[in-house]
């Protein structure tokens, strides 16, 4: 039988807005031009296989400043929840499955994790 975790209601708020954040941030950054600084376009066809970019514009301060902002609370988050005190009371052999757990368990009522 699959153990159940009862985690904390912190560590799972904190995972659920790092799967936010991230998901923000992936959005963010399809819609961004490729190159940070405005580049010229270019074509590679020498290579095994094709590459074509074309020209960007850069992106502005405040996309910058966004991406950074984003970036930052991801890394505040990831170490929230690697680092919380949940996790000394799982058994080590138990906390590659219960991480996993909390990473699926958003939508989940607490208590219900499988």
């Amino acid at each position: 039988m699959a153990k159940t975790y009862d985690f904390p209601s912190d560590l799972r708020a904190g995972q659920e807005e790092l799967h936010q954040v991230r998901a923000e941030l992936s959005a963010l950054l399809k819609r961004l031009p490729w190159s940070v600084e405005p580049l010229d376009g270019f074509s590679d066809a020498g290579g095994w296989r094709k590459i074509e970019r074309p020209a960007s514009p850069g992106w502005t301060a405040d996309e910058q400043a966004e991406v950074e902002k984003l970036r930052r609370r991801e890394h505040e988050l990831a170490v929230f929840v690697s680092c919380h005190r949940f996790w000394s009371e799982v058994a080590a052999e138990d906390r590659v499955e219960a991480r996993t757990r909390l990473k699926h368990a958003h939508g989940t009522p607490p208590g219900e994790e499988h």
